[in-house]
């Protein structure tokens, strides 16, 4: 997958991230967006790396979404917890 694939998946991994954790983030929809690009290329790049498990060349491949989402979790968990959760 090219880089511009990467983006593309990222905001709609950061999309479903968002999803499964609702409430108002301190950054706001650009920064969460932001968010979801980077935490698709660093579950990308962690399942590589630490669980063997090369990216495909696929942009429907199960894995990869499921390393893209995951990353945007993450970061969106870590974010929140340094930046402020506003969810009431």
């Amino acid at each position: 997958m090219g880089i511009v694939s990467w983006i593309i998946l990222g905001l709609l991994a950061g999309a479903i991230a968002k999803f499964i954790l609702p409430g108002r983030d301190p950054g706001g929809l650009i920064v969460t967006t932001l968010i979801g690009i980077a935490g698709a290329f660093t579950g990308g790049w962690l399942s590589a790396k630490f669980l063997d498990r090369p990216i495909q060349n696929e942009f429907f491949d199960l894995a990869t979404w499921g390393a893209a989402i995951g990353g945007s979790l993450v970061l969106l968990i870590a974010y929140r917890l340094l930046f402020g959760n506003s969810r009431d």
